[in-house]
């Protein structure tokens, strides 16, 4: 198996971006899946790896990425080392930083012996399924989009209203703890700004509502992060979606951090076959 780990994709004016591929040689073309973390999330995570050779084993070209204001550097990707990078994080630069990884990857002529360039399909894990769902209904290079425990709304999450909220808005900036590392980790008012100026693109709902490509959800039954109402809710808003509630699985389905075990947890396995079903199909 070929593994290309921590390449650069150098973008000047912007922060580099950081990614993995995963594929079997064959000097034939491979369908193509682009995975995006979520919040607090970064490529190297848990399972992640295993996920990644489980899809080129299954006969994909797999790519994954650190978004660029994850918190992590081209040094340093696992954890968080700059936090002022994840200050200044927000959906439209994630949104940004797919589209660039996307076009990436279709105008590099080295990858096209192993990768279909035209069959992308994108995952999305958490927060992440947020921005495949509208980047997939917004890029006509995307053929079909699948989310895991995905959520279904970015305003909610701001809590107007709320205490907390009005401190954030007064002071520039709020922290939230990472419950693993203990950091505080900051954001900026910015990132409340950037949502309400682009907040019709961001409407995760709208996303979904006018996706015309093929759609698949899985979340857990037992997902304390992202309640599984939400995946209802998705699948309500594209009725064609295709939902897969996988029973007892938590947000990360079985996994954790580090994840030093060779075998991926029976749930995470059950999501890669019904998600390399779905995407062969």
């Amino acid at each position: 198996m070929n593994q290309l780990l921590n390449k650069v994709l150098a973008r000047p004016g912007k922060k580099d971006i950081l990614y993995d591929v995963f594929f079997l040689p064959s000097n034939k073309p491979k369908p193509v899946v682009i995975f995006c973390h979520g919040y607090k999330g970064f490529k190297d995570w848990g399972a992640w790896d295993l996920i990644a050779k489980a899809f080129a084993e299954a006969g994909f070209f797999f790519l994954k990425f650190n978004f660029s204001h994850n918190g992590g550097t081209v040094e340093n990707p696992i954890d968080f080392p700059d936090l002022e990078a994840f200050a200044q994080n927000n959906f439209s630069k994630e949104l940004e930083d797919l589209e660039d990884v996307i076009n990436y990857l279709t105008t590099t002529k080295h990858f096209h012996e192993e990768a279909a360039v035209t069959n992308i399909s994108l995952i999305g894990h958490s927060r992440g399924g947020g921005i495949v769902l509208i980047k997939a209904e917004e890029n006509n290079l995307v053929k079909k989009v699948v989310t895991w425990a995905g959520v279904s709304d970015y305003k909610t999450r701001f809590q107007e209203g709320s205490e907390s909220f009005q401190r954030w808005k007064e002071t520039g900036r709020t922290f939230v703890e990472n419950g693993r590392t203990k950091q505080q980790m900051p954001h900026d008012w910015q990132f409340y700004e950037d949502f309400i100026q682009n907040e019709e693109r961001l409407t995760i709902k709208r996303a979904v509502a006018c996706l015309d490509k093929p759609y698949l959800l899985l979340h857990g039954s037992k997902d304390p992060t992202v309640a599984v109402d939400e995946a209802k809710k998705l699948q309500s808003w594209n009725p064609k979606s295709q939902l897969e509630i996988i029973e007892g699985a938590d947000h990360v389905f079985g996994a954790t951090h580090p994840w030093e075990q060779g075998n991926l947890p029976q749930h995470l396995q059950k999501v890669v076959a019904i998600t390399s079903t779905f995407l062969k199909n």
